[in-house]
């Protein structure tokens, strides 16, 4: 890909932990310049390196796969001298991103209203717990509290009379899928200052993100006033369903348009007598008859393999696909066509495989990089704000940068 889209756009990125962070590494991705300011002590994810978000491969995944492509400074904003190379910063920077909590903001003096009088042409970007307006703006959370559980999201995957919740499939799972809305979100204002001159605030919240992925049943509790959608312990429909194989993995049917496909299923399945059934002759009578049919879809899908329902659902139009683990997507041929995972070299010899950003431009992916060590650009950046080596030294010997 030549030019990428955001060539040219400087971010200046005052956020830890994941949400906000992953805004900043797209926007990196799409070619802006990422500045990130970090505390003295470094991004406090840099540490986090328990559980599903342990290391792999000597690399700090949680670290690198948020972080990608951009420069770091160490500024401890406790300090005015801190707060002066921060200001210096903004000077020609498009967007502030943060995720600092409102009254640290306003203590350090980075809050909008002191900020967006000084730079009109700034995009101020934050990314929240449950958004800006309300009794709890001003506290913080995580994409585990914030958006799976307030969010609705756990409940909805719960069965009845579970001993917990389901949690969060993965570490992140909301900060990625939120800081992408941030991120685009930021896009957008980058578009309407280009087109208008305005520069606007954007925010992004993990509460309304999570709302907005379920907003149907949002929507359907508001009409209908129902709380709680239970569980269904059928389908609706026999093709929209998920069948254990005979070597206990899942095939997933997603036949919308079930008459369309019903006899050719039922053909190539080797069951053509299923089809010919006047009890499923049709949508209506197989869901009238649901139990007996989805009895039968079971003991079918049971009794073979999931090679062998590969090679039998590929002979009929209708949509299915294997439900995988996530290490199998490395493997997806889809995947591999189409770039959605980047191998990095690194100079050490190792080689870091990230997930590409999820949009690609001309065909093309968006090139990752490495996200950066604490401070690795402190002096570069310094320097390039009119700091002389004396400056940088006392700043440094002053305990403001790293």
């Amino acid at each position: 890909m030549g030019t990428k889209p955001l060539a040219g756009i400087k971010v200046v990125e005052v956020a830890m932990w994941a949400f906000v962070p992953v805004a900043g590494g797209i926007l990196a991705d799409m070619g802006a310049e990422v500045i990130k300011v970090e505390p003295p002590t470094g991004d406090p994810i840099r540490g986090l390196v328990t559980g599903a978000a342990r290391n792999g491969g000597g690399f700090d995944l949680g670290w690198e796969c948020y972080n990608r492509g951009k420069q770091s400074i160490t500024l401890d904003l406790k300090q005015e001298a801190g707060r002066a190379v921060l200001l210096r910063l903004l000077e020609d920077a498009d967007v502030l991103l943060t995720n600092i909590l409102p009254p640290a903001r306003k203590k350090l003096g980075i809050d909008e209203d002191s900020l967006c009088p000084l730079f009109p042409n700034l995009i101020y970007a934050v990314g929240s717990a449950t958004g800006r307006h309300g009794p709890e703006a001003h506290q913080g959370g995580f994409d585990a509290i914030s958006f799976w559980a307030r969010g609705g999201i756990s409940m909805s995957l719960t069965e009845p009379g579970a001993a917990q919740p389901v949690g969060p499939p993965g570490p992140a799972f909301g900060d990625t899928l939120g800081g992408s809305m941030l991120a685009g979100g930021i896009a957008a204002a980058i578009a309407q200052r280009a087109m208008t001159g305005k520069a606007s605030t954007v925010d992004v919240s993990l509460l309304s993100s999570a709302m907005w992925g379920m907003q149907r049943y949002v929507s359907h509790s508001v009409v209908e006033d129902v709380i709680a959608f239970p569980r269904p312990d059928k389908p609706n429909n026999v093709l929209v369903a998920n069948y254990r194989t005979a070597d206990d993995r899942f095939v997933a049917l997603c036949m919308l348009q079930a008459d369309k496909y019903w006899a050719r299923f039922c053909e190539v399945a080797g069951r053509p007598e299923l089809a010919a059934d006047p009890r499923y002759a049709d949508a209506a009578l197989r869901r009238t008859n649901i139990d007996a049919c989805w009895a039968e879809l079971k003991a079918l899908f049971a009794s073979k393999t999931l090679a062998e329902w590969r090679a039998i659902l590929a002979q009929q139009d209708g949509q299915w696909e294997v439900v995988q683990h996530p290490g199998e997507l490395r493997f997806d041929v889809q995947a591999q066509a189409n770039g959605y995972i980047q191998t990095i070299d690194c100079e050490d010899g190792r080689k870091l495989p990230l997930v590409s950003a999820p949009m690609q431009f001309d065909g093309q992916p968006c090139t990752a990089s490495r996200a950066p060590e604490c401070g690795a650009h402190s002096d570069t950046i310094l320097a390039a704000l009119g700091y002389d080596e004396e400056a940088i030294i006392d700043l440094k010997v002053a305990g403001v940068v790293f």
